[in-house]
């Protein structure tokens, strides 16, 4: 008998904010662009992507491809989806090795 298994989607396990802002947290200090539009995605898809569509005035197509971590999105898409999604980004200095 054969096991069958689903591709790992962050999207099922981002339960509330804590989770968002723990997943956000990791996802920053690698500094990769493609890697935060596709983790706002996965925040998306949790919370819903028809009401985030709305709520920034994009089509959900638009925002898939924008949020698919293929490719890094504009600052301005990305400052929208995170004030839609009530997420603030927050500047410190950098841990010096």
């Amino acid at each position: 008998m054969k096991t069958k298994t689903r591709p790992f989607d962050a999207a099922n396990y981002l339960r509330d904010e804590e989770d968002v802002a723990a997943y956000l947290a990791v996802v920053m200090e690698e500094g990769d662009p493609a890697l935060l539009a596709g983790a706002l995605g996965d925040i998306a898809r949790a919370r819903g992507m028809t009401q985030l569509a709305r709520d920034t005035g994009l089509s959900r197509e638009s925002l898939y491809r924008s949020l698919s971590g293929e490719r890094a999105p504009s600052s301005d898409t990305l400052f929208k989806v995170m004030k839609a999604m009530g997420l603030q980004l927050s500047i410190h200095p950098a841990k010096v090795a």
